[in-house]
């Protein structure tokens, strides 16, 4: 319906000041190109869902301002919702119910996590997380290093495909054994973006070009790597037989062949919704806000807040 990725593309980067503007000036022309796609009137709609966090301050301030506003013109009950929980919530719309418990592994520009997950609605728990750069900040830092636009995911995995991801073996964070016992379920990706500017910086001072192809196969190959290696652990010491993986890494095509393939010889049944439904979404949103209303969860206040830094364990504010 409506997309600030252009706009923050001159950047380079997601900057808050923008999106927010582009928030205030996209929603009433995406709330009303949404009726008109789905061919119904506000009036129709049982309950209002809105991202409450965590996210960037302005554009919840303007998503949460909106959603009052509608609820209370509408005689609607609203409901303030986790950003991350929709995340596992909405797979319901491509693979229908969620199996209970789950294993969600959420990758994306500002979180990568691994949860436990018996109830989407009530029960969310951390088992992991980044201890530094998310995995898809590292994919937008590894991408200006090597020239390519914002955001960087899609364009290393295009660039990736004809690569070799053996070319360099660059550092899989916090998987040696002493790490694997402080950080079992935790993701660090820092150094290996650092890795890859200190391969790039010697190679253009030896005045030798960057094989852009084979440094992005190597360095997605190693994110790869440790987030399928980890969420399978995590299955498996969990009893779990199921993972979901979301956010917008999981459009990612080498994770999602790499997770398929370790996930079936451990006996692991893989989830992970169409491309379109991984990057943040006003469907996500739905999907939660339909189960919160099918499983009686109470409504949220019309005082309701916005929290950037809402925990995961937090689903219904």
């Amino acid at each position: 319906m409506a997309s600030s990725v252009e706009e923050h593309a001159r950047f380079g980067g997601v900057v808050p000041e923008v999106a927010s503007r582009a928030h205030v000036e996209a929603m009433v022309p995406a709330i009303e190109r949404a009726c008109a796609t789905a061919q119904v009137r506000l009036t129709d709609i049982d309950a209002i869902a809105v991202t409450c966090g965590p996210g960037l301050a302005g554009a919840l301030l303007v998503g949460v301002a909106a959603a009052k506003a509608l609820a209370v013109a509408l005689g609607k009950p609203l409901y303030g919702v986790n950003h991350l929980a929709a995340h596992v919530a909405v797979d319901v719309l491509e693979h229908g119910p969620l199996p209970e418990p789950v294993i969600s592994l959420l990758v994306s520009g500002g979180h990568s996590s691994l949860l436990l997950v018996p109830d989407v609605t009530a029960d969310i728990r951390p088992l992991g997380a980044t201890i530094d750069d998310a995995a898809g900040e590292a994919f937008d830092k590894v991408a200006r290093l090597l020239g390519l636009p914002f955001p960087g995911g899609p364009y290393i995995d295009r660039a990736a495909r004809e690569g070799d991801p053996a070319y360099v073996t660059f550092p899989r964070g916090l998987t040696s054994g002493r790490d694997m016992q402080r950080h079992r379920f935790d993701f660090s990706f820092s150094g290996l973006k650092t890795a890859v500017a200190r391969w790039v910086e010697q190679r253009e001072a030896d005045g030798e070009p960057v094989p852009v192809a084979d440094i992005s196969a190597s360095f997605q190959d190693a994110v790869v790597d440790v987030l399928t290696r980890k969420a399978v652990l995590a299955c498996q010491e969990h009893g779990v037989d199921h993972l979901l993986i979301g956010g917008g890494v999981a459009a990612n095509s080498r994770l999602r062949a790499v997770a398929e393939e370790r996930c079936a010889a451990a006996g692991i049944r893989v989830r992970v919704p169409r491309p379109g439904l991984c990057t943040d979404n006003g469907a996500m949103v739905a999907a939660l806000g339909s189960l919160l209303v099918a499983r009686n969860r109470p409504v949220s206040a019309l005082d309701l807040p916005s929290d950037s830094s809402l925990p995961v364990t937090t689903v219904l504010v």
